[in-house]
């Protein structure tokens, strides 16, 4: 990286083109006062913009995902961010690819690129300062020595405060076109896929081992937001702080085994998850990592209790199919 005063380069694979970041996410849910109360319990930075709900994390300037008020759950679109000096060349690449370009939904001023992915959902490219990660995300172990107390007193213990978005899992109708389609217009790499049914990909100029990932259904829609964190204590802490404020529906503590990262899932109130993540694996921007296809059955978790039987069921979908939830998601 180059170092010129205080200002670090971000990671980026010379003339590799491919989108750098999950930039945010737009949802719309049919109770914004509850959404607020879900996402703060949570530990994000909650705020009003315009007449929606911006999610942030502390200390960070990045708007993650935008809330919107409609008549039932549903993931509006992905933005992924791209850097400036490729805009041109992205905009090639859809023509090429004969991939359709439309307006932005109304209320949207932006001067990205719009058209919708090969499910149907609405997709921005946009100029954003890169948000994934250029390394692998520190972790706390939290390790006493001899005469040290381990463990805080309980009413000592502070906020859990997610440091970042981590990635989005999204309903698709075809995994492997999903595949195709954001390997060729977007980028993106594949990091490991299961069964047909799942499926993880990352972004070239470094990330971690997925910044969006991909679960069959019969229509899109928004299976969960994964948060980073920085231990698996804190992992433990958000999960018993939701639990104790009514949200103890959800799955975890467990680990995973495409992507390594130490998971509690919490239900939300439309049916989709927030995931607190720690210690996911990391693909540095040199490394070509060798995507593998993987069964299902070695594949999901590592350890951990039985998921949810409707785990992996799309809300969003009419008529969705009840998927088995060890699925691979």
């Amino acid at each position: 990286m180059t170092q010129i005063g205080h200002y670090i380069a971000p990671t980026r694979r010379p003339d590799a083109l491919g989108a750098h970041s999950m930039d945010t996410f737009r949802m719309a849910v049919p109770d914004l006062e509850q959404a607020r109360r879900f996402y703060a319990r949570f530990g994000l930075d909650v705020r009003e913009e315009g007449n929606g709900l911006g999610l942030y994390t502390f200390n960070h300037p990045h708007r993650w995902g935008l809330l919107v008020e409609g008549p039932r759950k549903s993931l509006g679109h992905l933005s992924f961010g791209v850097f400036e000096d490729d805009m041109e060349r992205f905009r090639a690449r859809l023509q090429q690819a004969g991939v359709q370009r439309l307006d932005p939904p109304p209320g949207f001023e932006s001067n990205g690129i719009w058209f919708n992915d090969c499910n149907g959902l609405l997709i921005e490219l946009r100029v954003a300062e890169k948000s994934s990660p250029d390394a692998k995300s520190t972790v706390e172990h939290l390790i006493a020595g001899p005469g040290q107390r381990g463990a805080p007193i309980r009413g000592a213990v502070p906020d859990v405060r997610p440091r970042r978005l981590a990635h989005i899992l999204i309903f698709v109708r075809d995994v492997a076109e999903s595949i195709r389609f954001y390997g060729q217009v977007l980028g993106l790499r594949l990091s490991d896929e299961s069964g047909g049914v799942v499926a993880f990909m990352h972004g070239v100029h470094g990330s971690d081992h997925h910044m969006v990932a991909f679960a069959k259904s019969n229509a899109p829609g928004l299976h969960h937001c994964s948060w980073d964190v920085p231990s698996i204590q804190d992992i433990g802490l958000g999960a018993m702080t939701m639990a104790d404020s009514g949200y103890a529906d959800g799955w975890g503590l467990g680990r995973h085994v495409l992507g390594s990262n130490y998971f509690h899932y919490v239900r939300d109130p439309w049916g989709s998850y927030s995931e607190y993540s720690c210690d996911i694996d990391y693909i540095p921007v040199e490394m070509d990592w060798a995507g593998k296809s993987h069964p299902i059955e070695n594949s999901f978790y590592l350890w951990g209790p039985e998921p949810p039987k409707d785990f992996a069921f799309n809300h969003e979908a009419p008529h969705e199919p009840e998927m088995p939830a060890a699925a691979g998601i």
